[in-house]
């Protein structure tokens, strides 16, 4: 008899350990798999200290995909490496999707092409972005080609490798895919622009629309659709100071107030709305924050730089 309870106590001590390694590799899968959301910048072409220009990176499995390249995005990203988060020193600064041309969402891009390059990292930069990326990208390399020529023939004896840049000029759909992300680029409409672009995420654990810069677009709506996290940017309903009638006509056609916004959330239903790239017009942040939520009773937080979700 004591025989045979000790044969069940060692048979079900394998069945516990087996079940106890299998939750290990689930855990360890799930993990592995963890996405995660990281705002490098949040601000406006405000030059506001504690928020820079507009930047988020997208972490999977280590591999960093960053949106957008505002001023600080170098200095922002060395940040979030000391503070753990992994996948964004310099030499795995390699994937950069660009929602459009201003000036405030492109000025990292010199910076994001030359200082990681100089910091050691081999790699090509790859840079998808609507149609005039590849002049651009032409021009910053031809404006430091003394900088690169110092660099490959003097006695720091760079790579010449790093500070080239892949141009992908890119249209509406499934515009990148690896073994991490699918990125789908989604035409929105900001003001003038004839191109403009939001982008979402699909990883292993997590569905992630950013608007980039917008008025209201029922694009983002539909490809979100219940997303986990919707970062979109937003302009306050009532200023303090009341904008000029130009001012209203262009925030109008460019950008979504936080009552339009309060609309597309509520219809498209994310688990969390994150509100980046905030033009405050001397409002708090708590009442931007409440101007959404008298319209929307979703979950909503206000970004700052280096959170990370």
């Amino acid at each position: 008899m004591k025989q045979v309870i000790l044969a069940l106590t060692i048979t079900l001590g394998l069945l516990l350990s087996a079940s106890a390694q299998q939750t290990l590799k689930d855990s360890s899968a799930h993990a592995a798999s963890l996405t995660q959301v990281v705002m490098l910048g949040t601000g406006t072409p405000n030059a506001d200290p504690d928020r820079s220009g507009p930047a988020v990176a997208i972490i999977v499995n280590g591999h960093s995909y960053l949106v957008d390249c505002g001023p600080g995005i170098i200095r922002r990203a060395a940040a979030a490496t000391r503070n753990g988060v992994p996948g964004l020193e310099m030499k795995d600064l390699r994937v950069v999707f660009i929602t459009h041309l201003h000036s405030d969402h492109t000025l990292g891009l010199p910076d994001l092409i030359f200082t990681p390059w100089v910091l050691g990292r081999t790699d090509h930069l790859a840079a998808y972005g609507p149609s005039g990326l590849q002049d651009m990208t032409k021009n910053i390399l031809a404006a430091w080609k003394k900088d690169i020529e110092v660099r490959t023939e003097g006695l720091e004896h760079a790579n010449r490798t790093g500070y080239l840049v892949d141009v992908h000029e890119i249209k509406p759909g499934e515009v990148y895919k690896d073994e991490n992300v699918t990125v789908t680029a989604i035409a929105v409409k900001h003001g003038s622009w004839d191109e403009s672009y939001g982008y979402r995420f699909q990883t292993p654990d997590h569905v992630i629309v950013i608007s980039g810069d917008t008025s209201p677009a029922d694009s983002i709506v539909q490809a979100c659709n219940g997303c986990d996290l919707l970062l979109h940017e937003v302009y306050t309903q009532e200023p303090q100071h009341p904008m000029s009638a130009d001012w209203q006509t262009y925030f109008a056609a460019f950008h979504t107030s936080t009552t339009e916004l309060a609309g597309i959330a509520t219809r498209a239903k994310p688990k969390l709305l994150v509100l980046y790239h905030q033009m405050f017009h001397g409002v708090s942040e708590g009442q931007m924050l409440q101007e959404v939520r008298e319209h929307y009773a979703g979950a909503v937080v206000s970004a700052h730089d280096l959170d990370v979700y």
